[in-house]
């Protein structure tokens, strides 16, 4: 990555804490791209979280990291078993393993998601399990508050959210992290190569990288391997499932005005052939299929 990008600026620290040096680049632009005008409100949450927000797992000299989507191209590829040999295994928003562990295993190294997208109903029991919270508004703050002290979300706050936010999440405060929101402006400036954030009166324009390539990113940081599976867009075949989950169409991605789809899988597309992560699953580029 470092090769394929070398004009990419480095995050220093991919997880934010109350020892984190804050340089004056993370105030620059408003969420999900930094926290300006937000100061004391990180400031507020950073004391809640552990003194050290590194994520190691299993003490091995080279990370093997698998991000796990959603993508309905899982469903009945049996790679539960492959998945769960991973030292690192991210999934994403609210992807569930219970009834689907055959097709996408059972073990959670890191769930990331913001709250909207976080699971209403929780099935990570691994003991070492990080929750990664990505910020994109300023009222996410009140919400991932309220979870790591237990308390309620405010009437007010709910109003602010575009679907329903569980009212607790079921881990210890130790086990939350703060996304540094660089990933999320590296993965958008320097990697994509999008405009210069854009926010809208409601919302944003399409410069905002969906939740999974923004993991992808932030893999390269606490990985020494990283593959992908599950990911990958195929419009053409309109009736396919888009998660492995559900029933939802493909075609409902047509309706998705915050991310630039086809901008992503080029990006994705690349970095398989040339070699600097893996797609296990074939959704981007399939090595392994017949012309």
């Amino acid at each position: 990555m470092e090769a394929e990008h070398h004009s990419s600026t480095q995050v220093v620290e991919p997880f934010l804490n109350k020892n984190t040096h804050l340089n004056d680049k993370i105030f620059k632009y408003p969420p999900p791209f930094g926290f300006m005008d937000l100061k004391n409100k990180l400031q507020e949450i950073l004391n809640l979280l552990p003194a050290s927000s590194e994520v190691r797992h299993g003490g091995r000299d080279c990370r093997r990291c698998v991000v796990i989507g959603n993508g309905g191209i899982l469903k009945g590829l049996g790679l539960g078993h492959l998945l769960n040999q991973f030292n690192v295994i991210i999934r994403l928003n609210s992807g569930p393993v219970q009834d689907f562990s055959a097709d996408v295993g059972n073990r959670t190294s890191i769930r990331m998601s913001y709250p909207e997208s976080c699971p209403k109903v929780w099935e990570d029991r691994d003991s070492d399990l990080k929750y990664v919270t990505v910020i994109y508004k300023s009222v996410d703050f009140h919400w991932l508050r309220a979870m790591i002290t237990k308390t309620s979300v405010s009437l007010w706050d709910w109003l602010f959210f575009w679907q329903n936010v569980p009212v607790s999440v079921p881990i210890k405060a130790s086990q939350f992290r703060l996304l540094n929101p660089e990933i999320i402006r590296e993965t958008a400036l320097d990697l994509l190569h999008y405009p210069n954030a854009r926010e809208r009166l409601w919302g944003w324009d399409q410069n905002v990288p969906t939740i999974g390539v923004s993991a992808l990113n932030l893999a390269t940081y606490i990985c020494d391997e990283v593959s992908l599976a599950g990911f990958g867009y195929n419009l053409s075949q309109k009736e396919a499932p888009l998660h492995y989950y559900d029933d939802r169409p493909m075609t409902s991605m047509l309706k998705e005005a915050m991310h630039d789809v086809h901008t992503e899988t080029v990006f994705l597309k690349h970095l398989v052939t040339s070699g600097s992560i893996t797609d296990l699953t074939g959704g981007i580029h399939c090595s392994f299929c017949s012309s």
